[in-house]
């Protein structure tokens, strides 16, 4: 079924991000939920969907029910949807469904943890290492970080993307997370800091990798029909398309190429538009070569020239492509899957002329990309300020 034009988001809001050690994360959730509920101008009695990811500090089985619970709120829609990093945009694709089948008139996505104050050091080293197979990478030790910094090896080998290129990405997304009043990380960075920092796992350093925030989200999907009736500026989905390719890295058909492919090409041709019609784009990013990968199979840059585009400047806000105009995960805010919700998010206050000092000039198109596992699962959204 085609969504194109067929659904709305109307409302956003985000929790208070860095550390935030008095709530707990269905705190952080509700205070993201309650502001994009103000952001449409509805009442919270108003929806009837609700779609939420995985937390590792709260320790519910029944996540979405919870949540629900905490909100007040009695949905005739509700699921907890685990697909790593990628939950996010694939909770948009579920809502949007939803609310052109009858399912739900107004479904609220959120997702939030307290991962920087609501764990320990050991528990978020444990955490880091429980994704492996339980057989043939767990056991030795390995954890995300050394199995993302495996694709960048590869990665470099193959297409020649440099460890200066990488560290490049860091700087432009701390540039952009800079004029963002709500960031976690306030101060600049340059190339050197990121080159002499603490090392982490080959070829990463410390700042190659995600932040540990506290930190909630929250978006609100509706139909254009029903959004007539709310004084949040709709923003329109254009296009979405889903691709999974494996869970663990022992299974992956590559170590260089990846579902990204796959997910924006079948967004591209929902929307009926193609990455050179992409005005700003908000691509996932835990590592630093992540977002180099995800440009050039997204097609906004061609094989082997994204590090370029990032080392050039261009992705920085007022540059030829912005990306990660918030900041991203490496500079913006991180907690579970709440990291690629504010990308949701950014594309659109980008869209409707909100992004203040971060405001990318005549924004009509964004594009927003999902990844999840180890390069496992991808989701990409084409996003409107206008049906097109």
């Amino acid at each position: 079924m085609t969504l194109r034009n067929r659904a709305v988001i109307v409302g956003v809001g985000e929790s208070e991000i860095g550390k935030v050690p008095h709530m707990t994360g269905l705190g952080l959730n509700a205070q993201a939920a309650r502001r994009a509920i103000a952001d449409a101008g509805i009442k919270h009695t108003d929806i009837d969907g609700l779609l939420t990811a995985y937390s590792f500090t709260e320790p519910y089985f029944m996540l979405g029910s919870v949540l629900a619970e905490y909100l007040g709120i009695a949905p005739r829609y509700s699921a907890s949807v685990i697909a790593g990093g990628a939950s996010p945009t694939v909770m948009l694709n579920h809502a949007a469904q939803a609310v052109n089948t009858g399912q739900a008139e107004v479904v609220l996505v959120c997702a939030g943890e307290n991962r920087a104050t609501g764990m320990s050091r050991d528990e978020a080293v444990g955490a880091l290492t429980a994704v492996g197979h339980p057989y043939f990478e767990a056991p030795y030790g390995v954890g995300i970080p050394s199995l993302y910094a495996l694709v960048a090896n590869a990665y470099m080998e193959k297409y020649g993307t440099t460890r200066e290129q990488m560290a490049s990405v860091c700087v432009s997304t701390r540039a952009n997370a800079l004029k963002h009043p709500n960031a976690h990380m306030k101060k600049p960075l340059s190339i050197d800091d990121v080159l002499n920092a603490k090392p982490i796992s080959d070829p990463f350093n410390l700042f190659d990798c995600a932040l540990i925030s506290d930190a909630g989200g929250a978006f609100i999907v509706t139909t254009p029909e029903r959004a007539a009736d709310m004084s949040g500026t709709p923003v329109y989905l254009a296009g979405i398309g889903e691709a999974h390719t494996h869970e663990h890295l022992i299974a992956a058909p590559s170590l260089t190429d990846f579902g990204a492919e796959h997910s924006g090409q079948r967004a591209y041709s929902m929307a009926g538009l193609g990455p050179d019609d992409i005005d700003v784009a908000m691509l996932y990013d835990c590592f630093s070569i992540v977002p180099i990968i995800e440009m050039e199979e997204l097609g906004l840059a061609p094989r082997g020239e994204g590090g370029a585009v990032f080392a050039a400047g261009d992705t920085q806000i007022g540059g030829r492509r912005p990306v990660n105009t918030h900041g991203g995960m490496l500079s913006h805010a991180h907690a579970g899957a709440v990291g690629g919700l504010m990308g949701v998010i950014e594309a659109v206050r980008q869209l409707r002329g909100d992004a203040g000092e971060r405001q990318t000039p005549n924004a009509t198109t964004a594009l927003v990309h999902g990844e999840g596992g180890i390069l496992s699962s991808h989701c990409t959204a084409v996003l409107t300020s206008e049906p097109r």
